[in-house]
């Protein structure tokens, strides 16, 4: 059944209006008397009924509140570096789907991509928009955010988490499992990828001086696409979020 998000509080007749009204009446060609389900910002999921049409607005009834919920108790945000080409794209849709809460774009050191801020800002609203339908299609009960571009130092300096990991391919001593057994009273958790050409040691020192660990994501270096991916799918499966 398909999911839809609106942007005000739960009330019990709503209305979906912009590109979402036009997706229901014109691409899904949706009448009067069909289903869907809807997401309001105060985290209120419905069973709906369309109970009208027009031009640019459906109007729904709340038909049935959904009590169960399709989001882990640990918050994961997954800090990853700048990747080249369409590989951001995959990253953020694959990321949502697994169950990563908030996602920051980094500049790196070593980052092949540079964004000057007009392109950066468009990027980011790329990428949002890709969030949302992979937040629609794999069924969350939130749009996770795609953060503005930043360094990892304006983020550590900004941010907290319960627990900081970054994924560093030179650690040989401690494994993502060993951390997390070891914090497992964390409920927040952030995890930094480096880009194509890999952290640099000033950032990894930087991240440690915030309190992060490194850790080693297996035997295998992880291309940055792979590696942010496994990292939250071990850190749900560990956490018992995973749900198989």
């Amino acid at each position: 059944m398909h999911r839809f998000f609106i942007p005000k509080p739960f009330k019990q007749e709503m209305q979906i209006t912009g590109r979402d009204a036009h997706h229901i009446i014109d691409v899904l060609r949706m009448v009067p008397g069909d289903q869907l389900q809807v997401v309001a910002d105060d985290g209120i999921s419905f069973l709906g009924v369309i109970a009208a049409v027009t031009t640019n607005t459906v109007t729904v009834s709340a038909k049935e509140i959904l009590r169960e919920t399709h989001e882990p108790d640990v918050c994961i945000s997954l800090l990853q570096g700048l990747a080249k080409g369409e590989k951001m794209d995959l990253i953020i849709q694959k990321a949502v789907e697994i169950g990563v809460t908030d996602i920051f774009p980094v500049s790196m050191a070593h980052s092949v991509v540079v964004l000057e801020n007009s392109k950066a800002e468009k990027k980011v609203e790329r990428w949002q928009k890709i969030a949302e339908a992979a937040a629609k299609q794999s069924k969350r009960d939130i749009i996770p955010a795609v953060h503005e571009v930043m360094t990892l130092g304006q983020i550590l300096q900004k941010e907290k988490w319960d627990l900081l990991l970054v994924a560093y391919e030179s650690e040989n001593r401690v494994s993502l499992k060993e951390a997390l057994q070891a914090h497992k009273e964390a409920k927040a958790i952030g995890v930094v990828i480096g880009p194509e050409g890999g952290l640099s040691n000033e950032e990894v020192e930087a991240t440690k001086k915030k309190g992060g660990i490194a850790v080693s994501l297996g035997r295998r270096i992880l291309r940055t696409e792979t590696a942010g991916l496994v990292a939250a799918a071990a850190i749900l499966y560990e956490t018992d979020n995973l749900g198989i």
